[in-house]
């Protein structure tokens, strides 16, 4: 591939669409669960309800300078975040570590993350595993597992209504995915170690590496104000918010995007709709709720605000001149 040629996440290595079917596939051969975000366990009066993730290609970036330090919280931030968009509190974490060769250093730096991490989401580490698995693992993997409980009653619905409000928080960067494509973009002709062009102070690595933000303050105040659904925004970008419903979700204020976005863009010459369909493009979370609520959930945060609305229509995301179906 030439430079001047548009680059995509596929091209770059990951298919959203057959990731999707390969997953479609496995839930039909394991059967249906309840639960988007997180498995729901009925256990009586409350829900225990269960999330798993890793950090994906964000590791190669990690290995790439040797500075593992922040993502044992990218582990603990993509599970978190998925028990909260269902309206879930996490209490625990379990974590797999996967190793070709054991390093102690390494080990430690994932362990002080995981531990960042479980303050910042206000969990327990109940232990873990660690596997070297020299035959199977180039590297290392770390993965892991929220555990998080829910009265019924607190569980969002998880459908929005047409009328609501679409209430968005601000990412603090690319967090924990898309990290392919956006490898492959910085690449081309720069270094990691390399000054990151907005922000000359830090290296290109550095401002790969921000770890997810974790939304643990926002469960209360969508709970306490009857949030109908919310959604973690990961992969697929934009268009996880039709995870709320098939609704047309009409976005005319979102958050601006960080500088590592606009970068990413202009180095892998990637067209405005792929980034939005791989990246959360300055809006990590969202919610909706009736606009009285949304309202007041506003006015109680320090960064919230609403971006958009629901609108009956055929399924569609449209952000910034796009529509993402």
């Amino acid at each position: 591939m030439t430079e001047d040629e548009e680059l995509t996440y596929a091209e770059a290595g990951v298919d959203i669409d057959a990731s999707e079917a390969a997953t479609e596939a496995l839930i039909g051969a394991a059967g249906e669960f309840e639960g988007d975000y997180a498995g729901l366990v009925d256990i009586g009066q409350q829900y225990l309800a269960l999330a798993t993730d890793g950090v994906g290609t964000k590791l190669l970036v990690a290995e790439a300078v040797d500075d593992y330090s922040t993502v044992g919280i990218d582990c603990m931030a993509m599970n978190a975040n998925d028990l909260i968009a269902a309206g879930v509190e996490p209490v625990a974490f379990v974590d797999y570590l996967a190793v070709e060769t054991p390093d102690e250093e390494t080990s430690e730096e994932i362990g002080a993350g995981l531990r960042e991490g479980a303050e910042r989401a206000g969990v327990a580490l109940v232990g873990g595993e660690t596997a070297v698995m020299p035959d199977v693992i180039r590297g290392l993997d770390i993965a892991g597992t929220c555990a998080g409980l829910a009265p019924k009653d607190a569980v969002f619905p998880g459908e929005a209504e047409p009328g609501d409000a679409v209430v968005g928080w601000p990412s603090s960067g690319i967090h924990s995915n898309g990290l392919t494509l956006a490898r492959e973009a910085v690449t081309r002709d720069h270094e990691y170690t390399d000054p990151f062009p907005p922000e000359p102070d830090r290296t290109i690595a550095e401002e790969l590496l921000t770890p997810t933000r974790i939304y643990s303050e926002v469960l209360a105040p969508l709970r306490e104000h009857d949030a109908h659904a919310a959604a973690h925004v990961t992969g697929g970008g934009w268009t996880n918010l039709t995870r709320m419903g098939s609704y047309r979700y009409e976005i005319d204020d979102p958050f601006p995007p960080q500088p590592i976005f606009e970068f990413v863009q202009e180095v892998g010459n990637v067209d405005s709709e792929e980034m939005h369909r791989t990246f959360n493009m300055g809006t990590g979370f969202v919610a909706a709720l009736d606009r009285g609520d949304a309202e007041t959930v506003v006015e109680d945060s320090d960064d919230a605000r609403i971006i958009g609305r629901v609108e009956d229509g055929e399924e569609c995301v449209a952000i910034r001149g796009l529509e993402l179906a």
